[in-house]
């Protein structure tokens, strides 16, 4: 298990093996957010972002979130980020250390004059590359935030994209097979309902097609939750373990029957509900309607009636295991962006937490509104205030 320093320098013990890991070594921030410009420099120790709310702690681990394929972490428009006082575009640049050496990252956001394109662009060493698709070869991240603190009481699309994210940091594949389901799905959608007497042909060829591509999603978050599933139900000392499973139509077929079975059951139902789903402008069976579920491993009980408290901890167990398991199999552990994430978190698990996470060797960056929560991490953290759209390091 390896320490920090009060350099910031990692200390693995004799004998043990270090773990390598991503990490944002300096990050800059142009026109974002609440930022006109900054700057921070990372010497390798956890970073703790304080300041009351509003001061722009989210802003930054939003910042550090869209250094991954996706929206960032709060979902928002590319126009959404720009800073109000700026010329409408904004960038984000960082150094960044990965298992396989150093590289140079950036994204960032030019404004178009009509308001009717967004374009997000990505840069890597410094070169344009066509698709944000790239990052994923060169950063990873995971984030847990106070919105998903209602992860599993809310519905069932919030715990759907929770688990894309987790298979598509192991598969980036995955994203483009959801997406390509998706437009298939409407498109199909869009010719029943506009259509009287529909192409049966072309239905047809829509359908094959969802079906097979229902079959590679459903199989890669099968695939994820296999083994994902022990280190999840072990739990973290004072954070239970979680018990994880798949639930939906496809998911019982491949549960009970091989792929190709599933396959044709789901191409033969598409056909059967084409009328039920034309009533209803939606389609009722497929990978769009799976759902996580998630049991507390000592109770038995569904994630969704357990306390406020012990669900953010079942969260922060899954999103660690996931770490460890990342860690542990690809040889690179991810950035954790942790906001808010003490709150609901009693002294006993705060500190767990904290220990874990030094252990665990993850850069990870937390935010909070009080310094004297992260007391356990006083001797081992950068710490920063933010203040006046700046940051103020204080003394550790």
């Amino acid at each position: 298990m390896a320490t920090v320093d009060k350099n910031g320098e990692r200390v693995v013990p004799r004998g043990a093996v270090e773990i390598r890991r991503y990490a944002i070594n300096r990050l800059t921030l142009t026109h974002f957010r609440s930022y006109p410009s900054l700057r921070i420099e990372a010497d390798g120790r956890p970073i703790v972002l304080t300041g009351a709310n509003g001061a722009g702690k989210t802003n930054i681990l939003e910042a550090i979130s869209l250094l991954v394929p996706g929206r960032g972490l709060r979902r928002a428009k590319l126009s959404e980020m720009a800073n109000n006082q700026g010329p409408g575009d904004w960038g984000i640049a960082a150094k960044i250390t990965t298992p396989n050496g150093p590289v140079d990252l950036g994204t960032g956001f030019i404004a178009d004059s009509s308001g009717k394109r967004e374009k997000r662009l990505v840069r890597v060493d410094g070169e344009n590359v066509s698709s944000q698709s790239a990052l994923s070869a060169y950063m990873g991240a995971h984030w847990i935030t106070p919105q998903m603190d209602r992860l599993f009481a809310d519905g069932v699309s919030a715990r759907r994209r929770f688990l894309d994210r987790l298979v598509f940091a192991w598969d980036p594949a995955h994203a483009g097979r959801v997406q390509s389901f998706e437009q298939s799905m409407r498109e199909r959608l869009k010719i029943l309902k506009d259509h009287n007497q529909p192409d049966l042909g072309w239905l047809k060829t829509l359908e094959e097609g969802m079906a097979e591509r229902a079959m590679a999603v459903a199989a890669a978050r099968r695939e994820l939750i296999s083994r994902l599933a022990p280190s999840a139900a072990d739990g973290l000392g004072p954070f239970p373990g979680a018990l994880l499973s798949l639930h939906g139509e496809i998911d019982d077929w491949l549960d009970n029957g091989p792929a190709l079975e599933a396959e044709d059951r789901y191409r033969t139902k598409l056909a059967a509900d084409r009328g039920h789903d034309k009533v209803a402008g939606r389609t009722h069976s497929g990978p769009h309607r799976t759902d996580l579920v998630v049991r507390h491993a000592v109770k038995g009980q569904a994630a969704a009636l357990c306390s406020t408290g012990e669900q953010k901890a079942l969260l922060i167990a899954i999103v660690l295991a996931n770490a460890t398991l990342r860690g542990r199999e690809e040889g690179g552990i991810p950035v954790l962006l942790l906001d808010e994430v003490t709150a609901h978190l009693d002294e006993h698990r705060r500190d767990a937490l904290f220990n874990h996470l030094i252990g665990l060797g993850a850069q990870v960056w937390l935010t909070g509104t009080d310094d004297s929560l992260f007391g356990t991490l006083k001797d081992q953290a950068q710490i920063f205030e933010i203040c006046n759209g700046g940051l103020k390091p204080n003394a550790n």
